[in-house]
């Protein structure tokens, strides 16, 4: 058996599936909110004083972050987005499903999570400043219905 070698987070690939035009350009330089969880309603139970019975509520999901250097209009994603933000829901939205893949030092998958019906509700372009000698960077915040661990 060869030794395990803890994966590290900077080695990962983006995958859009689903209705619509295909994204292909998926470089991003941060992918973050892939989480999974359940909120809890509290409950006291008449007479019993040993504890607090704790019920799940119905799964609740963070948005998605998608971090990239701005690329230029063309962009598949861009069109999407715009398609979504910029028309005041005059259009049917048009959600996607994508895969974020983590990936060991040769490019084969680690481990990889699979989001379902996926919707830009943010982007967002970093702030300009003349002082620094950074990438001008977007965020684009993804809302989904659920989210899967894939083996």
């Amino acid at each position: 058996m060869a030794d395990f070698e803890p994966p590290v987070a900077f080695h990962f690939s983006v995958a859009f599936t689903g209705g619509g035009p295909r994204i292909s350009d998926v470089a991003f330089q941060e992918v973050s909110g892939l989480k999974a969880g359940f909120d809890v309603e509290s409950v006291v139970e008449g007479g019993e004083n040993r504890f607090v019975h704790q019920l799940p509520k119905p799964a609740k999901n963070p948005n998605l972050k998608l971090k990239r250097a701005v690329t230029e209009k063309n962009s598949d994603l861009v069109k999407w987005c715009q398609a979504t933000l910029e028309r005041d829901l005059a259009k049917r939205i048009e959600p996607k499903d994508l895969t974020v893949t983590l990936l060991d030092a040769d490019g084969d998958p680690l481990a990889s999570w699979s989001v379902t019906n996926a919707y830009p509700v943010s982007w967002e372009v970093g702030g300009f400043d003349a002082m620094k000698n950074e990438l001008a960077v977007e965020t684009i915040e993804l809302a989904y219905n659920t989210i899967k661990r894939k083996e």
